[in-house]
């Protein structure tokens, strides 16, 4: 069983910055790829970018050279760096995990609003 508690949220204007961090705990030793989701209200939930245990990323076009994932393999931490923020990136973030035994975990959430 692995427990991830998202931090980092809050309000900022557009143009601004956040960082997110998502700390797993529990079974973490077995964590191999770490995910930031996000989900707009009345919108499905999105990948916004992937980093596997040795460091290659991934971006979702629309966050593609203003967003920063990173880890850190020995605390079992993913990061999300978020600048020059616009109001569409208003949404729930969520960290999502996969494991070496094959289950996949979701944090509970944290909430990034925009405001312009």
């Amino acid at each position: 069983q692995v427990r991830l508690v998202e931090s980092g949220g809050g309000l900022v204007q557009a143009g601004g910055s956040l960082g997110l961090s998502c700390a797993a705990s529990g079974s973490s030793f077995g964590v191999t790829n770490m995910y930031w989701y996000r989900q707009a209200p009345g919108k499905e939930r999105e990948l916004v970018a992937r980093i596997t245990r040795s460091g290659n990323t991934n971006y979702a076009d629309s966050v593609k050279g203003r967003f920063a994932i990173s880890r850190d393999n020995a605390k079992n931490i993913v990061y999300l760096r978020m600048n020059n923020l616009r109001p569409e990136d208003t949404a729930i973030y969520y960290c999502n995990v996969d494991t070496i035994s094959g289950p996949n975990y979701w944090g509970q959430g944290t909430q990034v609003t925009v405001s312009s």
